[in-house]
């Protein structure tokens, strides 16, 4: 019933999303695309306690492969999904191969460590691979070869296709969502099995688990690279819908968002990294664009001037703002509700649960027994 809700609520966003003014093709890749990001991220912060600054670099590493996969071999979606992978998967074994050999704080340093290092290498060093701070781009001139192969020829820039079906718009957000259900699963059959039941153990107490005869390190590079693979898959889809890869994408900023989406919604759950990626891009896409004028016709049923200190208190919180009103959410979410909005809809839906309760026993009491 989870898988089929979620499955459900993600495939009518363009519906439920209208009002909210987040119906368009390119936001709704954006909610699908961090949502894969996040879920990933949540299967080794969430279930194994360890905090990663440096899933950034999945994410970049993903892009790249892919728009090279683009550019060497054909513009098919799926060798580039691929691509973007297995070269996630094998740098994040390598990282988390050396990373792991320390816990707690030094943990989260090594991996922004290796997540500064790979920004600063795509930025400079490596920019035979990565075009440095151009960023890699198709060209018209790119060999494809699997397409010329089949006699497949576009005039100027070619398009990204599934099998034909552009990638652009709504069929675009429809193959991201497609892929965000399908990881969606994946997270929830890890999260129910043995492995998971495994990695919580080690987030309540590692030494205790060692002491019962695990050993507790292949767990724990399992969950790295399974997590750094989900970073590939976004980061392949970020090239999927816009075949442009930049050592921005690297950078301890963007680690840091996807830490924000996870302990928003709610670390360990099922659902909140989603939520929380789909609350922050939308802060990000269509509160950020909000203005004093909009405000203005917001607040135009109130008395002119109720309408102006109105305006005068939320201006601030809009706009340019947009980032005090989030660190405010945040706050509120940390100190109020540390299992994020999870926690907040389990608390409201125990409450009405116990209301429905009393109001059935009190019932029970006035009918007199047959």
């Amino acid at each position: 019933m989870l898988f089929l809700g979620f499955a459900a609520t993600v495939l009518t966003m363009p519906i439920w999303l209208q009002p909210l003014g987040a119906a368009y093709p390119d936001l709704l890749q954006k909610f699908a695309i961090f949502g894969i990001f996040a879920i990933g991220f949540n299967i080794l912060f969430g279930l194994t306690g360890y905090l990663s600054f440096g899933h950034a670099a999945f994410l970049g590493v993903g892009s790249y492969a892919a728009v090279w996969s683009f550019k060497l071999f054909t513009m098919n979606v799926l060798p580039a999904m691929l691509l973007g992978v297995l070269v996630a998967g094998l740098f994040a074994l390598l990282i988390g191969f050396i990373s792991l050999r320390r816990a707690g704080i030094y943990f989260s340093i090594l991996t922004l460590a290796f997540a500064q290092m790979s920004y600063n290498l795509a930025y400079s060093v490596l920019t035979p691979i990565t075009n440095g701070e151009t960023g890699l781009q198709l060209r018209g001139n790119d060999p494809r070869y699997i397409d010329r192969a089949f006699g497949v020829e576009s005039v100027g820039l070619p398009q990204t296709n599934l099998f034909g079906i552009d990638m652009s718009g709504y069929p675009g957000f429809y193959f991201c969502a497609a892929v965000l259900i399908v990881m969606f699963l994946i997270a929830m059959r890890i999260f129910r099995s043995p492995y998971g039941l495994k990695l919580r153990a080690i987030k309540s107490n590692q030494n205790r688990m060692a002491y019962t005869g695990f050993n507790t390190r292949p767990y724990l590079l399992g969950a790295f690279v399974i997590s750094g693979m989900y970073a590939g898959i976004a980061g392949a889809l970020l090239a999927v819908t816009d075949p442009l890869a930049g050592a921005e994408r690297m950078q301890w900023t963007a680690s840091g968002e996807v830490v924000l989406m996870t302990i928003l919604g709610g670390a360990g759950t099922l659902i909140g990294p989603f939520l929380g990626a789909t609350i922050i891009k939308y802060f990000e896409n269509i509160f950020s664009a909000l203005n004093e004028a909009e405000l203005a016709s917001a607040f135009s049923f109130l008395p002119p001037p109720l309408q102006e200190f109105a305006v005068t208190i939320v201006n601030p919180f809009v706009g340019e703002g947009w980032h005090l009103t989030l660190g405010v959410i945040f706050m509120v979410i940390v100190i109020f509700l540390p299992g994020g909005l999870v926690e907040g809809f389990r608390r409201i839906g125990r409450l009405f649960r116990g209301r429905s309760g009393k109001r059935t026993a009190s019932q029970a009491e006035v009918q007199p027994a047959e």
